[in-house]
């Protein structure tokens, strides 16, 4: 099942899309007006969250094409968002190739501890097509698609598509400063729903194209079977001596890396897709 966060009302609109039909949770319980209230009363009554929404939609008539039709806002408003890295070959052989110490990528690639950063607030967050951010101190910015694992009280709950918004020149003069190029403000996308559903998180297609004036800069899709750590393998890394958050989304790693002769530019857009969740946009501005 997939959730999505409608804009159209100040709290929020929620809306349930099962394999035919869509549904308006808010409108069948007024309280139920984001995913964090659906998890509340799903864990309050000991069910997992599509079997509270498959009840409460049971009598329910389902949306028109119309009433869908509102720009859908941020799915997921995770109270943190870390992120995973060096989780693909090709990721690692780009950071090494950004950075003046690249032997310490090969040993994390190898490593039995994967890397786990955090990577941002709601504050920082934006949803569908609302503008991510490139750093005006940063000569060399990109976007990093990646799988978003979403988190209820530390268990995995869903899915998601993430944007890891990255400055490599900046994380390229020292790693020292992986915080200053990964965190600021509009560093992180998330959308365009929670998907609960997915067979194998490890073999979905995903995609990543960048268009500028009408053209296509980059365009290019790969597999997440090319992870070398599964999602329990990152879960349980993050979550391990950590007081996790109630919702949390962990990104799983990029392995679509434009040429490092390409950065982005304000007014850039950005379109990820990974299958059976969708496909999240959104525009660059400087900031």
């Amino acid at each position: 099942m997939r959730y999505y966060q409608l804009a159209d009302r100040p709290d929020g609109r929620l809306i349930v899309e099962t394999d035919s039909q869509s549904y308006d949770l808010t409108a069948i319980d007024p309280w139920l007006t984001s995913v964090r209230r659906l998890l509340n009363k799903a864990h309050t009554s000991e069910q997992s969250i599509d079997a509270y929404a498959r009840q409460a939609i049971a009598s329910a008539e389902p949306l028109s094409d119309a009433d869908q039709q509102p720009e859908r806002a941020l799915p997921v408003r995770a109270d943190e968002i870390w992120a995973a890295g060096v989780t693909y070959e090709i990721s690692e052989q780009a950071r090494e190739e950004e950075s003046d110490m690249p032997d310490m990528y090969v040993e994390v690639y190898d490593a039995d501890r994967p890397e786990i950063f955090f990577k941002a607030t709601p504050s920082r967050t934006v949803g569908p097509n609302e503008a991510v951010g490139i750093r005006a101190d940063s000569k060399w910015d990109v976007p990093e698609p990646e799988l978003g694992i979403v988190l209820y009280e530390g268990s995995i709950v869903g899915y998601t598509i993430g944007n890891d918004m990255s400055s490599r020149s900046i994380e390229g003069e020292n790693p020292l400063y992986l915080p200053q190029a990964k965190v600021y403000d509009r560093c992180c996308s998330i959308g365009p729903c929670l998907q609960t559903e997915i067979d194998d998180p490890r073999d979905l297609t995903m995609s990543m194209s960048i268009h500028r004036d009408g053209d296509c800069m980059y365009e290019d899709s790969t597999s997440t079977n090319k992870m070398v750590r599964s999602p329990d393998e990152l879960v349980a890394a993050y979550v391990a001596h950590n007081a996790v958050p109630e919702l949390a989304v962990l990104l799983t790693g990029t392995s679509l890396v434009p040429d490092d002769t390409f950065t982005l530019q304000p007014d850039d857009q950005i379109d990820i897709s990974i299958e059976d969740i969708g496909t999240l946009s959104n525009f660059v501005v400087s900031v």
